[in-house]
């Protein structure tokens, strides 16, 4: 499983921009001006059904795939490898050469594995953990960082992809989260962004929002009753009950998942 949290915190995800911010015209401008990028998304992109449908519209040429297998788990795989197939460039990062989607692979680069990485997870419950590798980097196996670092120079950005180790992103990232903060997000890891090299390899597990460098924090989100809405009210979502799964019966004891839906994600 790919580190979902940590993901969305630097901005994994179609729907918002790096250190949860959204696409609002202040968090643009936070994101654009911290950076100094002319370019920025202005709206979020197309999420992953969406987005191997415009692959197989020609809406999108290129595509660069880490770490997951979409050829197994997405929904209506036979259009997702159809799609794949006509795509003018695929790229795979993975950890293992030969999986359904490396097949398909222009250029496939090799990742590293769980043990063998450096740098921080994130949980559910926000507790940032360092990581370090107990394993070392077999064959050609890169860092992600390092392999978008390289191509990212390849491609003339060598200004703003001069990353020598981990510590060093992690400090740009834990600054973004304070940028133009001032409480006003709950991802603020201000009190980690200044952090040594040294500091950051003997990190211990601490929970965001930090505010300082602190790892026994006591931090309960919410206790005063104020959320993230301009009214500070909580949003209660109605959960209506579906009754269209099939059931069982004497005749038909056993009811089988093809792993062919939405949430079945990752091999």
């Amino acid at each position: 499983q790919p580190n979902a949290m940590g993901g969305r915190e630097v901005g994994g995800l179609a729907n918002q921009l790096a250190a949860h911010m959204d696409f609002s015209e202040q968090d643009i401008e936070t994101v654009k001006t911290y950076w100094n990028s002319p370019n920025i998304a202005k709206n979020p992109g197309l999420k992953a059904v969406d987005m191997f449908n415009a692959i197989a519209t020609g809406q999108i040429k290129a595509i660069w795939i880490m770490p997951t297998n979409p050829l197994v788990s997405m929904p209506e795989v036979n259009q997702v490898r159809k799609a794949l197939e006509q795509c003018e460039l695929v790229i795979v990062t993975d950890c293992v050469k030969q999986t359904d989607t490396t097949e398909l692979a222009d250029i496939l680069l090799p990742a590293l594995a769980w043990g063998e990485k450096d740098g921080t997870v994130t949980n559910s419950e926000r507790r940032i953990s360092r990581q370090r590798a107990f394993l070392p980097s077999p064959g050609e196996a890169k860092a992600d960082w390092w392999i978008i670092n390289e191509v990212a120079k390849r491609m003339g950005f060598n200004d703003s992809f001069n990353y020598q180790s981990p510590d060093a992103i992690w400090r740009e990232h834990a600054a973004l989260t304070a940028a133009n903060n001032d409480l006003q997000r709950d991802l603020d890891l201000s009190g980690l962004k200044d952090l040594s090299k040294l500091e950051y390899n003997r990190l211990q597990p601490v929970q965001g929002p930090c505010q300082d460098n602190s790892a026994t924090n006591k931090n309960h989100m919410f206790e005063d009753r104020r959320f993230f809405h301009p009214d500070g009210k909580a949003r209660f979502i109605p959960v209506k009950r579906c009754d269209s799964f099939p059931k069982t019966s004497l005749e038909y004891p056993l009811v089988l998942n093809s792993g062919r839906i939405r949430d079945q994600w990752h091999t």
